[in-house]
């Protein structure tokens, strides 16, 4: 594990934990091209479901496989599976606007899906909902646990990230990450800056112009919540984390990004720039799967998927608990054992 903004990593050994899982969709995954988070761009719209019910269940209701990308690599699902297994923390899915329902229990922030960011994600009152009612569960989470270990899963949620921050303020063309080796900025620059023409000046406006529902939902929830929370995820969380910045400025003190190596070193984009920039505590754990027996485990170190559904935060906070990055791969080929066809 590595601090690489701040020394967050101090702040959140030993704590009361609880993992949230924030799931969503929008119609932006549905543009040809701009994500490989699905078989088929219909099937993005079935994975944030399909990451939940196999992160609680260790299998998939909704689709009748574990989701992988176009070309059989397992979603970063099997990660956090692995890591909080071995923490032994219990986890909470919370659905803040998906087009498709899991068929597990978890919390609704009464949300939409959103739409394409060209036109308009959502309307500012169900974009205002989502944020009041994270506060809410966040606020409500805070009476059980010190610490909040919050997750993603939402198709082309980097090119929504990428038109919040340039919405914000930020510097932030083609710095967003991509599940791909082949990041596909030239397709999200044309989506994101027809996005972001004729933006009005309010910030409810602008991010529910521009904002995906998951967004919203990590931004709320993180407000409200009382304790620290590591934001487990990639260049999405920055602006989640921007968002967060907006509504209640001190609450920055108080969070951290957790991602992995492979998106540190990710040289299609820039995370520790973004970070500095909204001003985000962030670390990365030091996950290598090269040694792994699976090929399947290895294409993450020629640059697939990289991170997704909290993998970076669960098993940095597992490092911080004691287990070895060692430990981890073993119980991530165990799960992964179980679930190859």
């Amino acid at each position: 594990m590595v601090d690489v903004i701040g020394n967050f990593s101090e702040k959140i050994s030993g704590k009361r934990s609880l993992f949230l899982l924030v799931i969503a969709t929008t119609d932006v995954s549905l543009i040809p091209g701009i994500t490989i988070a699905g078989a088929t761009e219909e099937l993005t719209l079935f994975t944030p479901a399909a990451d939940a019910e196999f992160l609680v269940l260790g299998k998939c209701k909704v689709i009748n496989s574990v989701p992988v990308t176009p070309t059989g690599i397992p979603t970063p699902a099997i990660i956090t599976k692995a890591s909080l297994s071995l923490l032994n923390i219990p986890k909470l899915v919370v659905d803040a606007g998906s087009k498709i329902k899991p068929n597990i229990p978890y919390i609704s922030l009464n949300g939409e899906p959103g739409k394409d960011i060209r036109k308009r994600s959502l309307d500012p009152i169900t974009a205002e909902r989502i944020i009041e009612n994270g506060i809410t569960l966040g606020n409500e989470l805070s009476k059980n646990f010190e610490l909040l270990v919050i997750g993603e899963s939402i198709a082309a949620g980097t090119t929504t990230a990428m038109a919040t921050l340039l919405g914000l303020g930020y510097d932030a063309i083609d710095k967003v990450s991509s599940a791909s080796p082949e990041n596909p900025k030239e397709i999200k620059r044309k989506v994101v800056l027809e996005a972001i023409k004729d933006l009005p000046s309010n910030f409810i406006d602008k991010i529910s112009k521009l904002a995906d529902p998951m967004l919203l939902g990590v931004a709320g929830i993180t407000v409200g919540f009382k304790g620290n929370v590591l934001l487990a995820g990639g260049t999405q969380m920055t602006a989640a984390s921007a968002i967060i910045k907006e509504i209640n400025k001190k609450k920055m003190n108080d969070i951290g990004i957790g991602t992995t190596r492979w998106i540190i070193n990710d040289k299609s984009s820039d995370i520790i720039s973004l970070s500095k920039e909204v001003g985000v505590n962030l670390s990365y754990v030091n996950l290598d799967f090269s040694a792994s027996k699976f090929d399947g485990l290895k294409a993450y170190e020629r640059g697939y998927v990289k991170e997704g559904v909290g993998a970076g935060g669960s098993s940095l906070l597992a490092t911080l608990n004691g287990i070895t990055e060692a430990n981890i791969l073993k119980r991530i080929e165990e799960i992964y054992e179980e679930i190859r066809v």
